[in-house]
């Protein structure tokens, strides 16, 4: 089907109109000169007046008024039609250099308001894109790195036991290691990519917090009780109901469980209580606490403290309290250790 410009549409539209309407006002017009005509004969043809004549110049008259008329309209409605199919125009070739991989926002003013609305809707979409798209590339160039380190261990360890120039066993050992630590690595990779993947669908469902954090602590407890670490739990009840992505919040808790044992020294307290306009589930454990300077910093993407595994666990905790509209602290505990705090809103 072939397409039609608006600007095409919209100029044939209003002269059909404004051509029917000139028309039908020249015909009642003519209609009511010829009978006003007809009602003063007697008194033109006493006064010898061209009957025919006057209609005639009226006619003439009322044709180039209908035709000034009519071009001055198509004028309008072609300046009219501009202002329109213009700002459409450039928000077109605006789509068109976002598919093109261009995600610089543009300085369009539009003064009618439903384009303004679309040009703002497709500037906001662009500047998440844009985030999305440099997040994406730095993600990419930091698991390269991050891949490279364990592969070329695991590498270097198999050709000392194949040249004999290492002790099998030790080497085995340790290539067992970086196999586990590859492993984790590639598992964390997999989740966080899921999680930030734009076109992932999750389905919310209402849970038991408390029983989710609980679930999670019989999750870690063979590795505390390698450290000598306890569990200890401080709940508003027993029963904190929530509606969220159960299988994310899991996981979140889990990162934060599994970064407090490194760190904690005996215990780690898990929290879960109710405020007014929010749910707040605190990680606290009693190791040294975090050093001033990486607060900021411990979200970030393989961003690794002493002691960190891989710098992707908590910033995968970061995304979930996101994707949650909610948020993730950390900050040192008022006596001893770390909290890391995860705020959803009720």
């Amino acid at each position: 089907m072939k397409k039609t410009p608006i600007r095409v549409r919209i100029l044939a539209a209003f002269s059909a109109i404004l051509f029917f309407s000139f028309l039908l006002t020249g015909v009642l017009f003519n209609f009511a000169i010829r009978l006003r005509v007809g009602n003063d004969y007697n008194l033109l043809v006493g006064q010898n007046v061209d009957t025919a004549g006057v209609t005639g110049r009226a006619g003439l008259i009322l044709f180039v008024l209908v035709g000034v008329m009519f071009t001055v309209a198509l004028v309008v409605t072609y300046f009219l039609s501009n202002s329109i199919t213009r700002p459409i125009e450039k928000l077109s070739k605006f789509a068109i250099d976002i598919g093109g991989g261009n995600f610089t926002p543009n300085s369009f003013n539009f003064r009618e308001k439903e384009l303004e609305d679309l040009n703002v809707a497709l500037n906001n979409s662009v500047k998440q894109l844009g985030t999305y798209d440099s997040e994406q590339k730095a993600f990419f160039q930091n698991v390269s790195h991050e891949l490279r380190t364990p592969l070329m261990s695991i590498k270097c360890y198999a050709e000392g036991i194949a040249f004999d120039i290492m002790e099998p066993k030790k080497a085995s050992e340790t290539i067992l290691q970086e196999t586990d630590r590859l492993s984790d690595l590639v598992t964390d990779l997999l989740y966080i990519a899921k999680i930030d993947n734009i076109t992932t669908v999750y389905t919310t469902t209402k849970v038991n917090l408390t029983e989710i954090i609980r679930n999670c602590a019989v999750r870690q407890q063979a590795m505390a009780d390698k450290r000598n670490i306890s569990f200890l739990f401080n709940f508003d009840n027993e029963n904190i109901q929530y509606e969220c992505i159960g299988e994310l919040i899991a996981r979140a808790i889990d990162n934060l469980i599994s970064n407090a044992i490194r760190y904690a020294a005996s215990e780690i307290v898990l929290s879960c209580q109710k405020k007014d306009s929010s749910i707040q589930i605190s990680v606290t454990d009693d190791g040294n606490g975090l050093e001033p300077e990486i607060i900021s910093h411990v979200f970030e993407r393989f961003y690794k403290g002493a002691g960190g595994n891989n710098g992707i666990g908590l910033s995968i905790v970061k995304s979930i309290a996101l994707q949650h509209k909610g948020h993730v602290t950390a900050e040192n505990a008022a006596g001893q250790g770390a909290v890391f705090t995860i705020t959803l809103p009720v």
